[in-house]
């Protein structure tokens, strides 16, 4: 099953206004952009505009996978909360337009998830340039459209985080948590103090015009290449939204895990049941997904150089550990940029090995995330052939290199690690984390050898076959874990953010 990540967001020049709305689909394995929505629609509210871009988003989803999971994200806290079930809806030109958002997909394949302002840049523009398009008397065209070039450069402009570990992502998760511990019974918190009743506003947003490969380590590869809310009052009951799916305990990092919103008694709730129950076919047969929910999807992140990768020297858990090399730091400061840009990591795991803490520390830099260190993810342990080049191992130890390189059973010189014990230790490792970040997206920071384990594995490929594949120093690669105990890979040895 796919995943989507669906932007959203839209804008009234006056509220109400001249208004338009912005969307767009993104692949939230690879942070591909799939599709952009935008329009003008006259004059109308900004939450108008803005649900208008949700069931834009959501039917671009649709359209490219009806089966797929979506995962919401909208700076509206609005929306978000009234679409998740959490605040009733009570105006009445967003009663229908939220009653069709929630007939697009079914309810247990959509969760909604609030974002600050400035992590929305691609669906804003989009808002925008519908808007500019609006007041020229012209529809917006995506052929002239710059919104995601210009949300993506001003993503990998933007300063490293200072402020304390953990993303807005995270913090809203908590905040989330901790009003659902406050519910008691029937009746829903008011909202904090800062959403109660203001002054409605208006704000005009701008518009942003190698070598053979072999698995062994470092010696085996080769280097690598505006807005005023209304309606933002507390808000006690349910409505037509949907409550967020996803539960269960604490993350590693800190995150909290959200609870769903109970069912309270109400004519809304019941009105919200019957419409979805009338207006919603259920799929059968072939076209009737398992409800597996969201996969756990691993963007496996090999770490940059070392002074030994360009020598293609082994370089495994046995031996002097080295640091990244100034190349090595500069390719973990891009794909710290390129990761950022895409904006779906969630978690970031770690080998406990120098180099992979570095690059990983560079990347949670980038997005405000904590950074678990997990033993399993290190390299293989090359024993005797540690730092030594391949030439150099067959020259001094040619047969234990035949027997290794002839079956997966057989250890490197001095008692180092099988390949058939590290498929077993990653294989242990790889059911730890599914286990822990189930339907979310997990950057795992590690070697050679395990992120071509994870593949062959996923593969169901025989181990040999760690001997045909080119994996580059920070590369990235992408394996997402179903419920089914089925994997697909969706990424592997992209080295784009280099060049």
């Amino acid at each position: 099953m796919r995943e989507f990540i669906v932007e959203a967001d839209g804008g009234s020049r006056g509220n109400p206004g001249p208004a338009g709305y912005g969307s767009v689909v993104i692949d939230a394995a690879t942070g591909e952009t799939l599709a952009e929505r935008a329009e003008y629609i006259g004059v109308a509210t900004n939450n108008v505009a803005e649900y208008r871009g949700l069931v834009a988003g959501l039917e671009a989803a649709r359209d490219l996978d009806a089966s797929a999971t979506v995962r919401v994200r909208m700076d509206s806290k609005l929306v978000v909360e009234q679409m998740s079930g959490r605040w009733k809806i009570k105006h009445p030109d967003m009663k229908p337009l939220a009653a069709r958002a929630a007939r697009v997909l079914p309810g247990s394949q959509v969760t909604y998830e609030w974002i600050p302002r400035e992590r929305n840049k691609h669906a804003d523009r989009l808002a925008n340039e519908a808007m500019d398009a609006g007041k020229r008397g012209e529809a917006w065209s995506p052929s002239e459209s710059t919104a995601e070039l210009n949300a993506r450069a001003a993503r990998a402009a933007a300063p490293a985080p200072t402020g304390p570990p953990g993303d807005a992502t995270a913090g809203a998760a908590r905040a989330r948590a901790a009003l659902a511990s406050t519910r008691q019974g029937a009746e829903a918190p008011a909202e904090p103090e800062e959403l109660r009743a203001r002054p409605e506003t208006t704000v005009t947003r701008p518009t942003a015009t190698g070598a053979t490969p072999h698995p062994g380590g470092e010696a085996a590869e080769a280097t690598g290449a505006g807005k005023g809310r209304e309606e933002l009052r507390a808000q006690p009951t349910t409505t037509a939204g949907r409550p967020t799916a996803r539960t269960g305990p604490a993350q590693p990092g800190g995150e909290a895990a959200e609870t769903p919103a109970a069912a309270r008694p109400g004519d809304d709730v019941r009105a919200a049941k019957n419409v979805a129950a009338a207006q919603t076919t259920p799929a059968s047969g072939w076209t009737a997904p398992p409800d597996m929910g969201a996969p756990a999807t691993f963007v496996l992140l090999r770490h940059g150089e070392t002074p030994l990768t360009p020598q293609k020297r082994f370089s495994g858990s046995g031996g002097s550990d080295p640091s990244l090399s100034a190349v090595g730091r500069e390719q973990a400061e891009r794909v710290a940029a390129a990761l950022a840009a895409r904006g779906t990591i969630q978690a970031i795991v770690a080998s406990p090995l120098a180099r992979t803490r570095q690059t990983a520390a560079a990347v949670a830099a980038r997005l405000g995330l904590d950074v678990l260190v997990e033993d399993g993810l290190r390299e293989t342990d090359f024993g005797a052939w540690e730092g030594l080049t391949f030439g150099e191992v067959r020259e001094r130890h040619p047969e234990d290199l035949n027997a290794w390189l002839a079956s997966p059973e057989a250890e490197p010189t001095g008692g180092g690690e099988s390949f058939a014990a590290t498929a077993q230790r990653m294989a242990a490792t790889r059911d730890k984390l599914i286990a822990a970040y189930a339907g979310r997206t997990v950057l795992l920071v590690t070697h050679v050898t395990p992120i071509k384990t994870l593949v062959r594995l996923a593969l169901g490929a025989p181990p040999e076959s760690l001997f045909r594949m080119e994996l580059s120093a920070a590369s990235l690669s992408a394996v997402a874990y179903y419920g089914d105990g089925n994997a697909s890979v969706r990424l592997f040895n992209d080295t784009s953010h280099l060049r």
